[in-house]
């Protein structure tokens, strides 16, 4: 019989968040992939667990998983952790599990910390409903098509955010969403700097910009309210995404479908940008 691939929440920063499940099943299995084996060792350590310890990340190869899909199928149980928080969201933890699924491995969660849910209960902005991006990419018609759908969602928006980078995060959604649009910055989770901020965007902005932030980032972007426009994506980047596809040969039709789909823009009208443009 295979072994089964547990996937396990550990602390954002607390290590009274680890829970007695998560802590017992960390000191019995006999290997644990890691994200950081260094950082994990420490947890380890603390819980006086001795785990074989394999490192497991977004840099790591085909073969990587190949050995721990070998393990499992030779009826070795495996924990799957990252840094902080539950793997699979925002890590490539989500390709072991679809792995191991495929594979016919048993998969259980062990849940505990994340930091989207731990954001949201004490962030303040509604988190009935919410649309979750996690990273965005640093530049590019992707972040644009992302930027505008997130500034157009009805209901709370979370992304995780590098802290050299959020100045220019909230500079992007207020030109897209208004200065005026609230937020809150929730930073350095329970830690022992964690801080929640909440702020329009430009006050946010101001503050960050004055002080720049450190430790890891969850933004929360509230809601368009009812009867709000957004500023919609920047036309002259729509324009020379436009003049670079039709360049390099894609058809009118084609780029018409990608100007709607990755900038978020009606079909008529991404329809009438590609046909009046003459490049």
């Amino acid at each position: 019989m295979p072994g089964t691939l547990y996937v396990v929440a550990t602390p954002l920063g607390h290590l009274g968040d680890l829970s007695p499940r998560a802590a017992e099943l960390l000191r019995t299995v006999p290997v644990v992939a890691a994200e950081d084996t260094r950082r994990t060792q420490g947890l380890l350590s603390a819980i006086d667990a001795h785990p074989r310890l394999m490192s497991y990340h977004a840099h790591s190869t085909a073969r990587r998983e190949d050995d721990l899909l070998a393990l499992l199928e030779a009826g070795n149980d495996v924990a799957l952790v990252t840094d902080a928080g539950t793997p699979a969201i925002s890590d490539p933890g989500v390709e072991l599990v679809a792995a191991a699924r495929a594979a016919g491995v048993r998969v259980v969660p062990i849940p505990g910390p994340t930091a989207v849910a731990t954001a949201l209960s004490a962030g303040g902005l509604p988190g009935d409903r919410y649309l979750f991006l996690g990273f965005l990419p640093r530049k590019g018609p992707e972040r644009d098509r992302l930027l505008g759908r997130a500034a157009g969602e009805p209901w709370s928006v979370v992304l995780f955010e590098a802290p050299g980078r959020l100045v220019d995060l909230l500079d992007d959604l207020a030109a897209l969403c208004g200065p005026e649009r609230h937020g809150v910055v929730a930073r350095e989770l329970t830690k022992v700097y964690e801080e929640l901020r909440g702020g329009t965007l430009a006050e946010l902005r101001a503050h960050y910009d004055a002080t720049p932030p450190r430790g890891e980032v969850t933004f929360i972007l509230a809601g368009r309210p009812e009867g709000e426009a957004t500023a919609g994506p920047d036309p002259a980047l729509v324009a020379a995404a436009v003049r670079e596809w039709l360049a390099s040969g894609v058809s009118r039709k084609d780029v018409v479908r990608r100007v709607a789909d990755q900038f978020g823009v009606p079909r008529n009208e991404a329809y009438r940008l590609v046909m009046t443009d003459e490049g």
